[in-house]
């Protein structure tokens, strides 16, 4: 039996938290693992506790979900860690600036904060696979104008195949590992493994990676 996924939750509301709290701990193959009331309290416990996923509330006071996301995505503090931890961003405005900040640092998407029970544990299930919850159309939207300055492409760009370019180009532009089979002429178990040698030759967590590191470098 696989272990469940280890969540925490950030909020300062306690009222909110523990509402969250029920609801994830009701579900198989779910535990919440702690909470925090504030962003410096988040990142002390993702070093403390390594969860899978943090649900991480975008305004908070003294250090908001921005912040913090980028403190515990920042280099030196994830090489210390055993294992990957994603980012959950949970707002109450639809593309939400701040949420987008939070993506380029490192999130893998967000919800709002009215969303459904069921909505809020396939979101959590979604973005422990390294997948992104938000639709490409938003994720473009958001990322769209907010680089103003793009960097060159580094060199390890050059280090992927042409096949991994073709593959790379599609997932920036919002396509599952479905759709890219499909216009690859290749299959799915394929696709995957071009999207790991990507992930690792890039140095980049997941897919929402990809399209941010596309955007950031005018690769899209």
């Amino acid at each position: 039996m696989s272990e469940p996924i280890r969540v925490l939750l950030v909020d300062d509301q306690p009222l909110f938290r523990e509402g969250m709290r029920v609801i994830i701990d009701a579900q198989p193959g779910l535990e919440v693992v702690g909470a925090a009331s504030d962003g410096a309290e988040a990142v002390e416990l993702v070093d403390s506790l390594s969860p899978d996923v943090v649900l991480m509330d975008i305004r908070m006071p003294e250090l908001d979900g921005v912040e913090a996301t980028r403190r515990i995505f920042v280099p030196e503090r994830a090489r210390q860690r055993d294992r990957p931890v994603r980012v959950l961003v949970l707002t109450t405005f639809d593309l939400d600036d701040r949420a987008a900040t939070a993506i380029r640092h490192g999130a893998s998407g967000f919800i709002l904060k009215d969303t459904t029970p069921a909505m809020l544990i396939d979101a959590i299930r979604t973005v422990h696979a390294g997948n992104a919850v938000l639709a490409p159309e938003n994720l473009a939207a958001l990322l769209t104008g907010r680089f103003q300055e793009r960097a060159p492409a580094p060199a390890e760009f050059g280090l992927l195949t042409e096949k991994e370019r073709d593959v790379f180009d599609a997932v920036a532009r919002g396509a599952s590992n479905a759709e890219v089979a499909k216009a690859l002429f290749t299959s799915e178990s394929t696709v995957k493994t071009h999207v790991g040698a990507i992930l690792r030759k890039l140095a980049l967590r997941d897919r929402v990676q990809i399209v941010v590191f596309a955007y950031e470098h005018d690769l899209i």
